[in-house]
């Protein structure tokens, strides 16, 4: 199987790698790919692994390229790309293709046309005003009170909501955001659950957990997170079950039924609140950093499972297999990140941060002249499996110790909650 993989960042470094696992995988093309991806070794022989630089934002030189290497499967990392519809030139020409259409793109490039889509399937959410004006935003935004919850309406790379008791900062960012989204705020622990779907059977990953903000404790502004865990030691038995029955498997059903079929990987952001599960957000791809974490703990060989959905063999493939083990993700960042992250630094130790339980998976690198340098703000995201979660904090926490950024910041607080047992429903 030849599979190209659409995208340069973490996330697409870590499916690049697991695809590499997949003994069907003979060839794996990274679009552009960054250093960690053209740095991966083959995991059997006869198979190759490529970068090759283009513009992801032309389709026609993407679908070109699929076409010059024959792609078995093309898989779409993301999500600026899917919500502008590069899935559909693609499976126009025939391709096989992991990523939903332009059109069912819009659950997570449209927080408005999620809203419409939950109300439709009964999913539960929480309740949220779309405002276009500031006045319709003060509106809102005072009759929820605080903490208040802003969300720009479209893509914002993670970094689009804003929750605070400061009703000034809400309305500040709400005056940014052109269409935005007052929402109620949803009290509990926030848990991310993935689900690879053809567009009509959803198979659950394992659940996930992740951290927006920059500093520990919870601190600082929002990013595009700064790290992940899985299992969830605390989670209930049921959850993946309950959430697949009450938020996922309805999505799907009601994309479908309305034309607009969702094919590829649903994210959906979920807080257990005092009333319940509700959706916080849908994401039409991967998250970043929880792929970093979950990945290296699948079992079932990537490039089958994600083919299965791109030709809607989904119902074939059986329920996935894990690792009886757990795994965490820190996310190395750049200093000044999130406001303006410093590019053009060194980076060193990364090979020597790296074994056979650590990963270092490259998300805002690049060379000068063969010197890894950053290039973006969350730069690297460590990830280590162990026994449990201690082991795999050890072992994650000391392999960050080994690289060396000039000013980079890290979370030291990763899983560290779960750990202790300290968080319950």
């Amino acid at each position: 199987m030849k599979v190209l993989v659409i995208g340069s960042g973490g996330r697409e470094h870590a499916l690049a790698w697991a695809l590499t696992q997949d003994p069907e995988v003979e060839q794996v093309v990274a679009a552009p790919g960054n250093p960690g991806i053209a740095a991966l070794r083959p995991a059997h022989d006869g198979q190759t692994i490529v970068c090759r630089s283009i513009d992801i934002e032309d389709h026609d030189a993407v679908l070109a390229l699929a076409q010059e290497i024959e792609a078995d499967l093309v898989v779409v990392g993301p999500e600026a790309p899917l919500v502008a519809g590069l899935a559909d030139p693609l499976r126009d020409a025939g391709f096989a293709v992991f990523g939903p259409s332009g059109e069912a793109a819009q659950i997570e490039g449209s927080k408005a046309f999620a809203k419409d889509v939950m109300a439709a399937a009964s999913v539960p959410t929480g309740r949220a005003y779309v405002c276009t004006t500031p006045e319709e935003a003060a509106t809102a935004i005072d009759a929820f009170g605080p903490p208040y919850v802003v969300k720009d309406d479209g893509l914002a790379a993670g970094k689009g909501v804003v929750v605070t008791s400061d009703r000034e900062e809400a309305l500040a960012h709400a005056a940014q955001c052109g269409q935005v989204l007052i929402e109620e705020f949803l009290d509990g622990p926030e848990v991310s659950l993935f689900a690879i779907t053809d567009g009509t059977t959803v198979l659950p990953m394992q659940p996930a957990q992740d951290f927006k903000r920059l500093a520990d404790n919870d601190e600082g502004p929002n990013t595009g997170g700064m790290g992940a865990y899985t299992p969830l030691p605390w989670a209930p038995d049921d959850l993946v079950a309950e959430i697949t029955e009450k938020v996922l498997q309805p999505t799907i059903d009601e994309l479908r039924h309305r034309g607009t079929p969702f094919s590829g990987l649903l994210y959906a952001g979920l807080a257990l609140t005092s009333r319940g599960v509700r959706v916080i957000e849908f994401n039409c791809r991967f998250g970043d950093p929880e792929t970093q974490a979950l990945l290296p703990m699948l079992k079932t060989p990537l490039g089958g499972l994600l083919l299965a959905a791109a030709t809607g063999k989904l119902a074939d493939q059986g329920d996935l297999s894990w690792r009886d083990a757990a795994s965490v993700a820190v996310v190395v960042a750049a200093k000044k990140y999130p406001s303006s992250p410093r590019k053009g630094d060194p980076i060193a130790g990364v090979e020597q941060a790296e074994s056979d339980d650590v990963r270092v998976f490259h998300a805002g690198t690049a060379l000068d002249d063969e010197e890894l340098v950053t290039s973006g703000g969350r730069v690297l995201a460590v990830s280590a499996v162990g026994k449990d979660l201690a082991e795999a904090r050890q072992r994650a926490y000391a392999a960050v110790g080994q690289i060396r950024i000039k000013g980079s910041q890290h979370r030291t607080d990763i899983a560290l909650k779960a750990e202790r047992g300290e968080i319950t429903l």
